[in-house]
């Protein structure tokens, strides 16, 4: 059964790459894709919020799932992120998704309609329903404005496909909430980068990263340390890698993510309006810390 997956280790939100005229560019992206498996990742997510998902047309997203599975193939899992404004346009792209040759979704709630219990569960009930893919649930709501408590899990218990939950509260207590309400019956992935270290300490199966994509080597230490328990060296990796990740949690940080993989050396800064590139005191201040860390990386 699909539900059965091996989903562990740290997954990149990789951005989608845009010519100067904002168009797509599939072979930077598929560039980058290749220099994360390269550097040893254990999975793939594209048009999460760093692949700036809802700025891209379905044909566009399909277009970028292929050329993503053309370069990773069954090397790892790729999941699909999810976030559309209504239940049925999640469906449609868990369906166009699947048929693009995914392993599964990272389904977030319905965009800008702040949804009750019941509307939120009848939401990842139904998209589950429209796929026999594995599903991870994305609860992140500084940003969605909708919490997927542990009730909610709950409720959603019976639905055999969603398997998997990225918790970003930047609430670590509610992962010890999650594992003494439901066991086992779900991997929970950390899903925000600047608590990522206590995600994993907690019982964290994986990591869903931003800054990964653009200093992947340092990222994979801090995974090993955590994976074989040296907390010490996790903590002193953390400690010079903090800067950085705490641009996983601003409001611009496709802008900041796309910003630092610029400066180290994976594609570029474009960004499709709404969003421009940081400019002015803002982008100094970035690069200021992109380039200190750059300076005095772990070894």
């Amino acid at each position: 059964m699909s539900h059965k997956v091996d989903w562990h280790g740290v997954y990149p939100a990789l951005p989608t790459q845009f010519h100067d005229d904002f168009t797509l560019d599939l072979p930077s992206t598929q560039k980058h894709v290749e220099a994360m498996l390269e550097e040893g990742v254990h999975g793939l997510i594209m048009l999460g919020t760093i692949g700036e998902n809802c700025s891209l047309s379905l044909d566009e997203k399909v277009k970028v799932l292929k050329a993503t599975k053309e370069v990773c193939g069954d090397q790892v899992p790729l999941l699909n992120g999810i976030a559309e404004f209504t239940t049925a346009n999640a469906c449609e792209t868990a369906r166009a998704a699947a048929a693009a040759g995914v392993d599964g979704f990272m389904v977030m709630p319905g965009m800008v309609y702040n949804s009750d219990r019941r509307e939120t569960v009848n939401h990842f009930r139904t998209v589950a329903g429209a796929t026999d893919l594995p599903i991870m649930c994305y609860n992140n709501p500084p940003v969605y404005r909708v919490d997927l408590t542990p009730e909610m899990f709950e409720d959603l218990a019976d639905v055999e496909n969603i398997v998997c939950i990225k918790e970003a509260a930047g609430d670590t207590r509610r992962i010890t909430d999650l594992f003494n309400k439901l066991g086992d019956r779900y991997i929970i992935f950390s899903g925000l980068d600047d608590v990522a270290l206590e995600s994993i300490m907690l019982g964290c199966a994986g990591w869903i990263s931003g800054l990964v994509d653009a200093f992947p080597k340092e990222n994979r230490l801090m995974w090993d340390a955590a994976e074989a328990k040296d907390w010490e060296r996790g903590v002193e990796i953390y400690r010079w890698y903090m800067d950085l990740l705490h641009f996983d949690s601003v409001p611009k940080l496709v802008q900041y993510v796309k910003l630092a993989c610029a400066e180290m050396g994976y594609g570029t800064e474009t960004v499709r309006a709404p969003r421009m590139p940081l400019v002015g005191e803002e982008r100094e201040a970035a690069l200021k810390i992109i380039h200190k860390a750059a300076a005095n990386r772990p070894t």
